[in-house]
């Protein structure tokens, strides 16, 4: 009787235990789409782990969030909760090697948040490369990927990291800033250092490299290496494939910078009338916009006149950042030569042809000088320091008490402004306008 009872009671527990289970595995799933949009950016998954050679691999999955900013043809791959990229803890760095429908990368950091961050870019990388940017495409060579097996015998070649350099500048910085990137790599660090490897780029030889231009008194040139070096070995650094930056211990000596100096008014003069007698060509409209403006002239391109004022977008604007617009007013100087100005013309200047007319008229000046002739000038007549500042699209002037804050607080009207152009009014000597 007692273990007819017993029996029983087992057969009535564990079908307690059946219902109770199906209950949480339903309130599981209903939880689990509720939370989906809200997973974490790294799961590690338990039923994940694969055994591969010696070492087992964990997963990870993208969130959806990540996955609506992809593609559309990475979607279909990597929807949430379908695609698992298995990755493995090797040698004090986390690893993944992916290769699925054409897809191949590797990416490696010290943490797995990285690691993911770095497989993410490189994907995203691929596809714009492909489609959104076939200017640089056309230019550009994605780096090689390097890992256990695909590593060649003689190590990973220098060339390979500065890729990965200009990888991670690509869509970081603008346009204009990348090609000079680019060409620092390509006439420099490639061809100098053609199957060199990383492992043979040793603190003397890059130093002794850079002290060459140093010889040569190409100061500039070593200024810009020594930067591309340093960011390029410390992405070997976290990588683990050098074990320190070389450039921490190298030190380039001082160099005094070569300062440009404004026209004198005489020299003011005589380009007004050179400009004057060369108004068939554009570079004569350019230059008289520029000295008297203040422009830079990649600036030269985005003016519009209304109103008796210069509008143009700022190009140190920096890349993602809001346009900045800034308006310069007619001053009384310019007035006598606005009838030799033709604003469409100096739009379409060429910068070489401007260069080379330049070089040919004014050979121990360069173009920034008319920049700087103007803001002289404004300072000359007396205009306020902080509306030079803004007319020119300077945020810092030593010469400025005042701090940023307040002149991010300061919204001059027009009025004042104006005022303040009436000032710059000068005579150029042995210039005669009616001619």
């Amino acid at each position: 009787m007692v273990k007819d009872t017993f029996s029983n009671n087992t057969q009535i527990t564990n079908d307690m235990l059946a219902q109770i289970l199906a209950t949480l595995q339903a309130q599981g799933e209903a939880i689990k789409s509720l939370m989906g949009e809200q997973a974490p950016a790294t799961i590690i998954q338990s039923n994940a782990v694969s055994s591969r050679g010696r070492r087992a691999k964990m997963g990870f999955k993208f969130t959806k969030k990540e996955i609506d900013i992809m593609p559309s043809r990475y979607q279909n791959i990597f929807a949430c909760g379908d695609t698992i990229i298995p990755y493995r803890y090797h040698k004090g760095v986390y690893e993944v090697n992916y290769r699925r429908k054409g897809i191949h990368i590797y990416a490696c950091a010290s943490t797995i948040e990285e690691m993911k961050r770095r497989f993410l870019d490189k994907l995203m990388r691929g596809e714009q490369v492909n489609h959104n940017k076939p200017q640089r495409a056309a230019t550009y060579n994605t780096p090689k990927t390097y890992n256990k097996t695909t590593k060649p015998p003689q190590g990973i070649p220098f060339a390979h990291y500065v890729d990965e350099w200009l990888a991670s500048k690509r869509f970081n910085v603008k346009e204009s800033t990348f090609k000079e990137y680019q060409r620092v790599a390509d006439t420099h660090l490639k061809r100098d250092f053609m199957g060199v490897t990383m492992a043979e780029m040793t603190r003397s030889r890059v130093q002794e490299y850079l002290f060459g231009f140093v010889e040569q008194e190409k100061h500039r040139t070593a200024e810009k290496l020594s930067v591309a070096f340093s960011c390029i070995f410390e992405l070997a650094v976290e990588d683990k494939v050098v074990e320190s930056n070389p450039m921490k211990k190298i030190k380039l000596p001082y160099a005094e910078r070569k300062k440009g100096s404004a026209f004198t008014l005489k020299e003011e003069a005589e380009l007004v009338n050179i400009c004057r007698k060369n108004l068939q060509s554009d570079w004569a409209h350019a230059f008289l916009v520029l000295v008297y403006f203040g422009l830079r002239k990649s600036e030269l391109t985005s003016i519009k006149i209304k109103d008796e004022n210069l509008s143009c977008i700022s190009s140190k604007t920096r890349l993602g950042r809001k346009e900045v617009v800034r308006t310069i007013p007619f001053t009384p100087v310019f007035k006598r030569v606005l009838p030799y100005v033709d604003f469409n013309r100096a739009k379409r200047a060429n910068p070489n042809t401007m260069q080379t007319a330049m070089r040919k008229h004014f050979p121990n000046h360069h173009i920034h000088e008319l920049r700087y002739t103007f803001i002289t000038r404004c300072k000359e007549c007396g205009v306020a320091g902080e509306v030079v500042m803004q007319w020119d699209g300077h945020s810092y002037d030593r010469d400025v008490v005042t701090s940023v804050v307040d002149r991010g607080y300061t919204d001059y009207s027009q009025e004042f402004l104006q005022r303040q152009a009436l000032k710059v009014d000068y005579e150029l000597p042995t210039l005669k306008y009616d001619e």
